[in-house]
């Protein structure tokens, strides 16, 4: 499937989603506001750690040995059934640190113990969360596009009846709540619509555990780790910076706005996701690789460069549609968010490589990095401009990053024949 085509699928899944997240998110607006935006924003970001925790960090090196290997392979039984023991091995690890530090987390991420139940909660659902996870990222491995689509379609739809009657009868709480269980649920929608299917079946996640995929999958744990660290971290802490010197009303208008980015950029990691990941890996010729990445380059910048116009444009409309007017102070905003935006597509098209090709040492370097600029940026833009500032040091952190990335990927392709 190319990508065309599988961004068009990737496109109508995203609008459903969008529209359950576009429900959902005004629901929060209505109901909770700006302060209870900025404290579903830090949960979120622990979420993050937990859930990638949680799976091991290795499903995108299931995608990319699924894919490589091939369905008609015969590694994919170990290959399936190493991924299964790692991934629940680090579930029980999570469930238990879970029940015995609830009260800390709580006190941690919202300044509150009444929170405990919410850890409490997600150490006895997280593995369904892992399962669904893992069996994602191998029908993804399989390049089954419109199946893997259908299955996300029907899990965004139950997830906005779910958050939303939950948002109304129970406010933040309920939202907090319909972060940690939606995945139980969701599982066994999963698992009903893959239930004939002819590779993903329970035989398949017998075999004993394999040390080489072991350490196939290692690299890609560390950079999923990594991601899962240092993202959610350093926003962690700009949060916290924002709210303790700006308020943190103004922490829920920088959320607000990076919600808004996150839901327009998933029409196209949606299918970077769905498409890239699979076919870089596959690749195995520097020519059709530069060609990948050129077509690439040709499809994908001049959508997001729209998009981001549309949205700039009609910002008034945006903040109208999906909050409330309690969040008119974000408009100044949009700009140099968006334009980071589009910086921040540009350098993932190279950086996928990193991901396709295991390159783990240099991914993790860059990532570790580039964290650490954004939340040096932030703290001395957010100084010296006010919250504007945040949008300043998002695209300038990115510009950087994408400079980095052409060099690095001009000298990978450069000193190889073969990739």
């Amino acid at each position: 499937m190319t990508l065309i085509k599988t961004s068009i699928l990737s496109f109508i899944a995203t609008a459903v989603r969008l529209l359950s997240g576009l429900i959902i998110n005004k629901a929060i607006a209505l109901y909770i506001g700006p302060s209870g935006l900025a404290a579903i924003g830090q949960f979120q970001n622990f979420l993050q750690l937990t859930m990638v925790t949680s799976q091991g960090a290795i499903n995108a090196g299931v995608t990319k040995y699924t894919a490589e290997y091939g369905k008609e392979s015969d590694k994919l039984p170990t290959l399936f059934s190493t991924a299964f023991k790692i991934s629940a091995s680090c579930s029980l690890l999570v469930c238990i640190l879970m029940l015995l530090f609830s009260n800390y987390a709580a006190q941690l991420i919202f300044k509150d113990p009444k929170y405990s139940y919410l850890f409490i909660i997600l150490g006895f659902t997280i593995i369904f969360y892992t399962l669904n996870a893992l069996l994602l990222s191998i029908l993804n491995g399989l390049k089954e596009i419109p199946l893997f689509i259908g299955i996300n379609i029907s899990q965004s739809v139950y997830s906005l009846i779910f958050t939303t009657l939950l948002i109304f009868f129970f406010g933040l709480d309920g939202a907090l709540i319909a972060l940690v269980t939606n995945q139980s649920v969701i599982f066994v929608f999963l698992s009903w619509q893959v239930k004939r299917h002819a590779i993903i079946k329970i035989q398949n996640f017998r075999e004993k555990f394999d040390n080489e995929e072991a350490i196939k999958l290692g690299k890609y744990a560390g950079m999923a780790i990594t991601s899962a660290i240092t993202i959610p971290l350093s926003h962690l802490y700009i949060r916290d910076y924002i709210g303790n010197n700006l308020g943190w009303d103004a922490a829920g208008y920088w959320q607000a706005i990076w919600y808004i980015s996150s839901m327009y950029l998933m029409v196209i990691t949606t299918a970077l996701g769905i498409y890239y990941l699979p076919r870089l890996s596959e690749i195995k010729d520097k020519t059709e690789l530069k060609k990948e990445l050129f077509n690439g380059y040709k499809i994908i910048l001049p959508i997001i460069s729209f998009i981001s116009l549309i949205v700039f444009l009609a910002k008034d409309f945006v903040i109208w549609l999906l909050f409330t007017d309690d969040f008119q102070p974000m408009r100044e905003l949009f700009l140099w968010q968006l334009v980071g935006d589009v910086i921040k597509i540009a350098s993932w098209l190279l950086s996928y490589l990193m991901l396709a090709k295991a390159m783990a040492k240099v991914f993790i370097i860059t990532e570790i990095i580039f964290s650490i600029i954004f939340v040096i940026l932030s703290v001395i833009f957010l100084d010296n401009y006010g919250l504007i500032g945040i949008t300043y040091a998002f695209s300038l952190n990115y510009f950087f990053y994408l400079v980095f990335m052409i060099l690095l990927i001009r000298n990978y392709l450069a000193k190889r024949t073969e990739v």
